[in-house]
């Protein structure tokens, strides 16, 4: 990782060689004195106030991480050396004009690997003491993506920030009487991400600021040396917002960014329907006969033989289902659907979704009720519910209210994020066998401000009967 920071330092040493010959070169002068006041003036102001975040924040965090020692310690490395490398990508930028998507990806794939590998050493060292640690930094550590976002970068990265903060609390309440270090620790890192919104609104407020003179970036910048071009390496994850689902059968490796991935998502308010394809009819099964008879041909076939006691039958594959039943649409059995929408609804109607794994729906109009049962990785987004709307037996769960809803149930679920909405905040949130529960309500016009639900509860004896209280979580 050293030698990529150094070579990213060597392009730009060669940037400004180039500004010197052109300086000196017949018809050269202007463009010359133009790239030397890119490099030397427009770059002072935005490099020195990140350099100041490197020497502030970074280097509070890097130096508690250090006295804690461990996993933590090495975390801390990784992440300093993906921030390097953005420093080192900033600069690039600021005397290149911007180049192609394709080339673009290309120059933030040593970023994206190194937020990778960031992610993959939380995935490896599940059983370690300081797992919250890690949780902390693998979750909002894909802040640094802002360079990708386009028009509010700075949103992109408290989202990530917040997404940081369930975790840290954990750190705060297992360590804020026991050991300062680690109070120190949730501090300094948090407040890598609070300064580097602070940095983006006042260098890079609508997108990363790309030079308008300059020559265009060359995919080759990054890869380039004294001694040649370096073979390209392996294709990484995408920089910036990890995918909106990840399996979690797949290698833990590819796991590891699966907690923030519907935040962007779901911030997208009314838009998010512009992302959705419509079903047609023929994709519907209470209006494709064939799709019906299929199903049934499904359930009637059987094997000739039965299998052995001693030999495990496999398990029964479901044909997905999007139907309307009576007054019940029934959501059933979707894998990978990201694209589900319901908009034919009707207030008598009710919404039953059950089985359905890294799906996304969206519910269009006012219905009964909603009920979802045994899910996995669903986004759920729906306008308006009369009634409850209840989340049972699931887990990893991302919910929107866009109107209004008056109950909201959560029963044995771990995992379960509710975005609010200003018409919303009236409602009543019950909840009970779950875990890792977090409110967001608005707060201005794109950000969220997240509240996690109590787990804990303290119940004494005040003389005459019995009093329960949640336990707070400190913060």
């Amino acid at each position: 990782m050293e030698a990529l920071v150094e070579r990213l330092e060597q392009a730009v040493v060669r940037l400004e060689a180039v500004a010197v010959k052109l300086q000196h070169c017949p018809g050269g002068v202007a463009n010359g004195d133009i790239i030397s006041n890119m490099i030397n003036g427009g770059e002072s102001q935005s490099m020195e106030a990140f350099d100041l975040l490197l020497s502030g924040s970074v280097s509070e965090y890097v130096k508690t991480s250090t006295s804690i020692g461990g996993e933590v310690a090495k975390h801390a490395e990784m992440v300093n050396n993906a921030l390097q490398i953005q420093r080192a990508f900033l600069k690039m930028a600021m005397t290149h004009q911007e180049p192609s998507k394709t080339e673009l990806a290309d120059l933030l794939r040593p970023l994206s690997e190194q937020i990778h590998e960031v992610q993959s050493f939380r995935e490896k060292n599940r059983g370690s003491s300081l797992f919250n640690h890690l949780s902390a930094v693998s979750e909002s550590i894909p802040a640094l993506g802002w360079v990708a976002v386009c028009q509010k970068p700075g949103p992109y990265v408290k989202e990530m920030n917040d997404a940081a903060m369930f975790y840290t609390n954990r750190v705060l309440k297992d360590y804020k009487d026991t050991d300062g270090r680690h109070v120190e620790w949730v501090r300094s890192y948090l407040s890598i991400w609070t300064e580097l919104q602070s940095y983006i609104k006042d260098h890079h407020t609508t997108g990363l600021v790309w030079s308008k003179t300059g020559p265009v970036a060359p995919s080759s910048l990054f890869s380039a040396s004294s001694d040649g071009p370096c073979p390209p390496p392996p294709p990484p994850p995408p920089p910036g917002p990890p995918p909106v689902f990840l399996d979690n059968s797949a290698a833990p490796d590819d796991t590891a960014a699966q907690h923030s991935a519907l935040f962007a998502q779901l911030n997208q308010g009314e838009a998010i329907t512009k992302g959705l394809k419509h079903v047609s009819d023929e994709q519907k099964t209470h209006k494709n006969p064939n799709l019906r008879s299929q199903g049934e041909r499904t359930h009637q076939d059987s094997p000739a033989k039965r299998p052995s006691a001693s030999v495990r039958a496999p398990a029964k594959k479901h044909s997905p289902v999007l139907e309307l039943e009576g007054k019940k649409w029934r959501v059933e059995y979707q894998d990978q659907s990201r694209d589900l929408l319901i908009e034919e609804t009707e207030l008598r109607q009710v919404v039953y979704v059950f089985s359905c794994n890294s799906s996304t729906l969206q519910i269009k109009g006012k219905v009964n009720s909603i009920i979802v049962d045994n899910c996995k990785k669903l986004g759920l987004v729906f306008d308006n519910a009369v009634g409850i709307v209840e989340i049972i037996n699931s887990r990893d769960v991302q919910l929107q209210v866009m109107g209004k809803v008056p109950t909201i149930s959560i029963n044995k679920t771990e995992g379960c994020h509710v975005y609010l909405s200003k018409d919303s905040l009236d409602c009543e949130i019950v909840s009970a066998k779950s875990s890792e529960m977090n409110i967001l309500v608005p707060e201005g016009e794109d950000d969220y401000r997240e509240f996690p639900v109590p787990e804990q509860f303290k119940t004494v004896w005040d003389g005459s009967s019995l009093v329960t209280e949640p336990t707070k979580i400190a913060g």
